[in-house]
């Protein structure tokens, strides 16, 4: 009798503030491993990794999912940013190289609550289920599907930034975008850039506070009864500290900020609201 039971729902959400961006043809890669911190050359077909696209002074525009689902082709899986947008601005940059930039509204992103169908990071293809791309962290199994059908099951898109925060994956606000290094926002926890490989907008900075060990700030979590602003200050009572990165409601509301390494154990404040550091998961 249990065999005909129907399968127990799926927790899955549409992320509508998440969207793709493809860029493809006989120069995709070379161009992306020009233009994006990450090292897109040593990507292998089948596989994703974290990337960013930084200002000349090293401050990242923005952040998303690097995937490769074939020779000629790459997928960028955008939180935040309008994907419009970056597609103009990357426009500028291609002159005469074979690429073509392309929206690809086709491509609606699922997050699903659940184990992949292959595990260990790889981009996957399965008739009527899209591209499956691995998010399992520690604090459990989920990825995203790409395209194809609807996942069964409903989830709230908050559930999955707040599990986002919590892992310190930071989401970018439009006043957040163009103010922090890749080090500032903990980015090597992501291996989202590359210190060793040839020039890329922002590399010289990116290298230089990694070898000379200028880095100062880094990405901090905290908990609070209410969300604050993004962008406000963190404060000892005393001084401002910090700044609010990104912030999700919820019990308790999270909040990421860029702080200094080195700080006296005082208790901190953003907007009013007083905050607790809890430590980021893996």
């Amino acid at each position: 009798m249990a065999d005909n039971l129907p399968p127990p729902e799926t927790p899955a959400t549409a992320l509508s503030d998440h969207a793709v961006l493809s860029l493809e043809g006989p120069d995709a890669v070379a161009f992306a491993h020009a233009q994006f911190s990450s090292e897109v050359a040593s990507l292998a077909v089948g596989q994703w990794q974290w990337s960013a696209w930084l200002t000349p002074k090293g401050r990242v525009i923005a952040l998303f999912a690097l995937a490769r689902p074939s020779e000629q082709q790459l997928l960028l899986v955008l939180p935040d940013y309008p994907a419009d947008v970056l597609a103009a601005a990357l426009q500028r940059y291609v002159f005469r190289r074979k690429l073509k930039i392309s929206l690809r509204p086709d491509l609606p992103v699922q997050g699903v609550m659940a184990p992949p169908a292959r595990a260990g990071g790889a981009l996957l293809g399965e008739s009527g289920k899209g591209l499956e791309l691995d998010r399992s962290d520690a604090g459990g199994a989920r990825y995203w599907q790409i395209g194809g059908e609807p996942v069964a099951g409903a989830a709230d898109v908050a559930d999955w930034r707040r599990h986002d925060l919590r892992h310190g994956l930071p989401r970018l606000p439009e006043s957040q975008r163009e103010q922090w290094t890749p080090q500032q926002l903990s980015l090597d926890r992501l291996n989202a850039y590359s210190v060793k490989k040839g020039c890329y907008p922002g590399q010289e900075i990116v290298a230089r506070t990694h070898f000379l060990g200028k880095a100062k700030r880094s990405l901090v979590l905290f908990e609070s009864d209410a969300p604050p602003t993004p962008g406000s200050a963190v404060t000892d009572g005393v001084r401002d500290v910090g700044g609010i990165l990104c912030a999700q409601a919820g019990v308790p509301a999270l909040a990421l900020a860029v702080m200094p390494l080195e700080r006296e154990p005082l208790p901190l404040v953003a907007d009013g609201i007083a905050l607790k550091e809890i430590p980021l998961l893996d």
